[in-house]
C-alpha cells in the first residue's frame, strides 16, 4: 500500500540512495492573483490578457472545473468559462514571491534546481535542519509555505527526480505524496505512457501501435527493441520503466534557451503556419520574461513529413522588446526556408538563444504559461 510513510529508514539500500523533493506550487500565477485580491477568491481566475491571439498563463482550480488549462487559447478559454475573471499577467509580482519560496527550500538544502518560477528539484539526501527524513522536510516546508506566503504547494518525494515528479502531481493541489523505494515497480506499472516525463501525444501514439499503452507493458520490452524503434530515447524509456534515472540536482542551472514547437495533426506546407508560429512565440515569450533576461537570438525549427529538421536563426541588432517583436522575427526566419511549393512539414518550434542577464521590468508581456 503506497503511502506517506517516511524515505530514510529500512535497508541499507534505501539508505544509499539519494532522497528528492519536488515542489510544485498550486496553480501559482492565479493563486497569487487569488490572495492578494480577496474579490477572486473562490472564482474563477484565467491569468491571460484577453484577445483572439493570447493564450493562458495560469488558470485557478474553479476555472480548471470547466476544462481551462494553461497555454490553451484564451478565446478557448472564455468558451469554456464564459463567467472566468480574466486577469493580466505580472511576472514581476510572481517572481518577487517565487524568491521568497526559494529562501524557504534554501532553509533545508543548498541543493535546490529550479524548474520554473512555480517549481524546483530538492536534494535532500542531507538536509540543513536536522529533520530526520524527506518526508518530514517536503512536509515543512509545505507548512512554511502556507504560514508565511499564505499559498499552498504540493509535493513528491522519492529516490529520484523522475520518481518525485510523478509523486508531486498525484494528489493536487495542496496534496503529499511518497514513492518508497521497494513501491517503485509496483506504482509505476499501472501508469499510462503519457505519464512518463518526455513522451508526448506522437511518441505514446508510436508506442501504442507496437501494443505498449502502460509502463507495465515496457518493462516486457528488451533495451534492444526499444531501442530499434526509438533510437538513444528507447534506453531512457527502458531505464524510467524500471524508475532508474541518475541525474542529479544542479543548482542555479540556467536554461541556455527557451523554446516551444508543435506537432501538426496533418503534414502541413509553410503557408498554413502562421497561427502556429504566433502562438508559439508568445508562448516561448512569456517563458523568457519569468526569469527577466534577454535573448539575441530567434531560432526557428522544422521538421518535414521525412523527418528532416530545418533550423534557421538570426540575431538582430536589436533583440526583440515584445512577443509580437519576436512572432515578426520568426515568420521572417520562415520565409528564409527555401523549399519546394510541395513539401509538407509535421512540426514547427520557436526558439529564444543567447541570453544576457538584465535587471530591467519587461516592457510588454502579452502572457502565457
Amino acid at each position: 500500500m503506497l503511502s506517506e510513510t517516511e524515505i530514510g529508514t529500512g535497508s541499507t539500500e534505501s539508505v544509499a540512495m539519494r532522497k528528492i523533493v519536488h515542489v510544485d506550487m498550486d496553480a501559482f500565477y492565479a493563486s497569487v492573483e487569488q490572495r492578494d485580491n480577496p474579490g477572486l477568491r473562490g472564482r474563477p481566475v484565467v491569468v491571460a490578457w484577453r484577445g483572439n491571439r493570447s493564450v493562458v498563463c495560469a488558470a485557478s482550480y474553479e476555472a480548471r472545473k470547466f476544462g481551462v488549462r494553461s497555454a490553451m487559447p484564451a478565446i478557448t478559454a472564455e468558451r469554456l468559462c464564459p463567467e472566468a475573471v480574466f486577469v493580466p499577467p505580472d511576472f514581476t509580482r510572481y517572481k518577487a514571491v517565487s524568491r521568497a519560496v526559494r529562501e524557504i527550500f534554501l532553509r533545508h538544502t543548498d541543493l535546490v534546481e529550479p524548474l520554473s518560477l512555480d517549481e524546483a528539484y530538492l536534494d535532500v539526501t542531507e538536509n540543513k535542519t536536522g529533520l530526520p527524513t524527506a518526508t518530514r522536510v517536503a512536509k515543512t516546508i509545505r507548512e512554511q509555505i502556507r504560514e508565511e506566503l499564505h499559498l499552498t504547494a504540493s509535493a513528491g518525494v522519492a529516490p529520484n527526480k523522475f520518481l518525485a515528479k510523478i509523486a508531486s502531481d498525484w494528489r493536487k493541489p495542496d496534496g503529499l505524496f511518497v514513492i518508497q523505494p521497494q513501491e517503485i515497480e509496483v506504482f509505476l506499472a499501472p501508469l499510462l505512457v503519457g505519464r512518463i516525463p518526455g513522451v508526448g501525444k506522437v511518441t505514446e501514439a508510436r508506442l501504442k501501435t507496437i501494443g505498449i499503452a502502460t509502463v507495465g507493458d515496457l518493462l516486457v520490452r528488451d533495451q534492444a527493441a526499444l531501442e530499434e524503434h526509438f533510437g538513444r530515447y528507447g534506453r531512457r524509456l527502458y531505464e524510467l520503466a524500471r524508475g532508474v534515472d541518475h541525474h542529479p540536482v544542479v543548482p542555479d542551472r540556467t536554461a541556455k534557451s527557451i523554446s516551444a514547437e508543435d506537432t501538426f495533426e496533418r503534414d502541413i506546407p509553410l503557408t498554413e503556419m502562421d497561427e502556429v508560429i504566433l502562438r508559439l512565440a508568445e508562448k516561448v515569450w512569456a517563458a523568457s520574461r519569468r526569469d527577466m533576461r534577454v535573448a539575441k537570438t530567434v531560432v526557428l525549427k522544422l521538421k518535414t513529413s521525412e523527418f528532416k529538421t530545418l533550423t534557421r536563426s538570426l540575431t538582430p541588432l536589436v533583440p526583440p522588446e515584445t512577443w509580437e517583436e519576436l512572432a515578426a522575427i520568426a515568420l521572417l526566419l520562415r520565409e528564409r526556408v527555401n523549399v519546394a511549393a510541395m513539401q509538407r512539414f509535421r512540426l514547427v518550434g520557436v526558439g529564444l538563444s543567447n541570453f544576457r542577464e538584465t535587471t530591467e521590468s519587461p516592457s510588454s508581456i502579452f502572457g502565457e504559461l
